[in-house]
């Protein structure tokens, strides 16, 4: 599910309505569930795989961020149009061409390191790899409602993130075994099988689906108009319009962490790649803490003090990345920072959906995505051009303590002004 999977699948898991029946006497969802879990396996080992293969290869920390920086570039011009696409198309062919082709393009790269380590591979393969993640993802979330139904989506999606926590912990572990054990390359050859498997997998999940809608002939621009639609809404919201800039600023200073995370592991600690693997899936358990925490921590401080309290201590979090020589203490410190994002980015989705009408939802959050993604390429590239030249670890304190300035930004928007309890309609424009 790539590099959009981060905030897309953390926010579409924690939505729908109640649950009534039995999920698990539903074959269909099984399945799926099965499907997803073995993916998002794989996409884990990309994570680590691919962005050690190229430090393998350059021994560029540099090299590393573009190759992150262009693939979030891909994954965001994708989203621009993918809903259209999912929408317009059979729903379970676009799943499976999706995976099929994550499943060539990065059984490439092995193939190819077989004879030879030709980087502009990875700068081409990456990217469209980004495109069809893009497309699995946007259309995985319009197929959950029609395996479960309406009344099991809340359920269901809440099993699907925990398949995804389990995933993002054991995948790095086992990826950096593999790296370690027979090269980065040899890892993202294992992640193209876990997509031929998905991809075979979806023949046999029933999907409840309405004819695709064809264009709409009558309407010029439309795509644009439903862009537009979402950000119209966004702007003039008193609370989303400051979180929406303010999440787009953090973006741009976190997008390039992990990238900076192995490099220090890697180049200033002297670590294998195991370590890497290691220390990434720890602070992965972030993701359970920040899952069984984020309910009461909302409901005590509401959303504006406990989203500006975890931006502020996660950039603590990443200031100090840069000062301790062990590695227990930077897992402890990724781990502190993944559960404070993950709080604040639960929380913020979850006041979209009660501010935001149903029939803006879906346009909104695409343009939420798209927006406070847009500058994370960027920032990736950036964060690591400033470590390569001025040291990693002055990279982690100028980071962190501009995350610490900005959550701090909050108090004087209408983020601190939001309702207390975190519920209800909040003076929506």
């Amino acid at each position: 599910m790539g590099a959009g999977t981060s905030s897309g699948k953390q926010e579409t898991a924690v939505a729908g309505g109640q649950g009534s029946s039995s999920l698990w006497s539903n074959p269909s969802y099984r399945r799926f569930l099965a499907i997803q879990t073995l993916s998002a396996l794989g996409d884990s080992f990309s994570f680590v795989a691919i962005p050690l293969l190229v430090l393998h290869t350059t021994g560029s920390v540099v090299q590393m961020g573009l190759v992150t920086g262009l693939t979030g570039i891909a994954s965001i011009v994708t989203g621009l149009f993918a809903g259209v696409i999912a929408d317009r198309i059979d729903r379970r062919r676009l799943l499976m061409v999706s995976d099929g082709a994550r499943c060539l393009l990065h059984a490439l790269i092995p193939l190819v390191w077989l004879f030879a380590s030709p980087v502009w591979l990875i700068y081409t393969v990456v990217p469209v790899v980004g495109v069809f993640s893009m497309l699995f993802e946007v259309t995985y979330v319009t197929v959950v409602p029609a395996i479960v139904g309406p009344g099991n989506i809340a359920r269901a999606n809440g099993h699907l993130y925990a398949t995804f926590a389990v995933a993002g912990v054991a995948g790095p572990a086992l990826a950096g075994f593999v790296a370690a054990a027979a090269g980065p390359a040899a890892a993202i050859g294992i992640d193209s099988v876990t997509f031929a498997v998905s991809a075979v997998g979806v023949l046999f999940v029933r999907i409840r689906t309405a004819p695709p809608a064809g264009p709409d002939r009558t309407e010029r621009g439309a795509v644009r108009n439903e862009f537009l639609a979402g950000a119209r809404f966004l702007w003039a919201h008193p609370v989303l319009r400051p979180l929406t800039v303010l999440l787009s600023l953090l973006t741009f200073l976190t997008y390039g962490l992990t990238d900076l995370v192995i490099y220090l592991l890697k180049h200033d600690l002297g670590h294998p790649d195991t370590t890497v693997g290691y220390v990434l899936a720890a602070g992965t358990v972030g993701t359970f803490i920040a899952s069984a925490l984020v309910a009461r921590v909302r409901a005590r401080m509401g959303f504006g003090a406990s989203w500006i309290a975890a931006f502020a201590l996660a950039g603590v979090a990443v200031a100090c990345l840069g000062l301790p020589r062990s590695v227990p203490v930077v897992a402890a410190l990724m781990t502190v920072n993944v559960l404070c994002t993950g709080v604040a980015g639960i929380s913020s989705m979850s006041l979209r959906q009660e501010v935001t009408p149903s029939r803006l939802l879906g346009r909104v959050t695409s343009t939420f995505w798209t927006i406070h993604s847009a500058l994370g390429p960027l920032g990736a590239a950036a964060a690591t051009a400033a470590a390569a030249g001025f040291g990693v670890s002055a990279v982690f304190g100028v980071i962190g303590v501009a995350v610490v300035c900005l959550a701090l930004a909050g108090t004087v928007t209408g983020i601190a002004r939001s309702r207390a309890d975190g519920h209800g309609q909040e003076a929506a424009a």
